[in-house]
Order: C-alpha cells, then structure tokens, then sequence
C-alpha cells in the first residue's frame, strides 16, 4: 500500500494558489438529521501541501504563454511591414479567443473559491 491508501483518514490538498482537492477516501459524518439520511459531510482528518498549482491555474498560465507568443508573433510581422494580412488577422482571431478562454478559465477558478468560502 502507497501512502494514506490503507487507513480511513480524510485527506485533502492544498495548492500554491489556495485551491484544495480531495486526495484519498475522506470519512464522512454520520449523523442522520432524518431517518435514513446521513449529513454527508467530509470530514478532513489531514491536509498535504503541495507546491504546484491546481489544474485550473495550470490551464490558465499555459493560455497566457500561448496569448504571450500570438502577440509577439503579430508585432513581429507588423515591424516587418505588415505583408502577412491573412495570417495576422487569423493571429489576431486567435489572440481574442485565447483572452475569452482565459476569462472563462478565471471566472470558473472564482465561482469555485466563492462556492467553498460560503
């Protein structure tokens, strides 16, 4: 057995950017508030520190990379004389969709964390 595999404990990690996810099989209350229905929440008997960051975080720096390149790329060709239209248009384009996908990217990361803070 690896790790916390064998025993029963709650485990939850947390990232370099404040985001947390369960790791291994988290014990949950048992307490019944009606007849055949238990509370169900976890209950976290340890949490592990990691350094890197959350998958969400990850997505949105390498968007950011991606975005960082297409505008070097567009200012590049534009100090060259502007001769590449249809390839900075579609450079452009592509620069737009990134921006959208990292504000979709942001505001899912946020509704997350203000879901937990509640």
């Amino acid at each position: 057995m690896k790790g916390n595999e064998g025993n029963n404990s709650g485990c939850a990690c947390r990232f370099a950017c404040g985001d947390w996810s369960w790791t291994t099989f988290a014990h949950r209350c048992n307490y019944e508030y009606r007849t055949g229905e238990t509370c169900g929440m976890r209950l976290v008997n340890l949490t592990e520190n990691d350094k890197s960051n959350c998958r969400l975080c990850e997505k949105i720096e390498t968007k950011y990379r991606r975005r960082s390149a297409e505008v070097d790329r567009l200012d590049r060709w534009r100090r060259e004389g502007a001769t590449l239209v249809a390839s900075m248009d579609r450079s452009h384009k592509l620069i737009m969709d990134l921006e959208k996908e990292i504000r979709s990217l942001q505001r899912e990361r946020d509704d997350r964390r203000s879901t937990l803070l509640r």
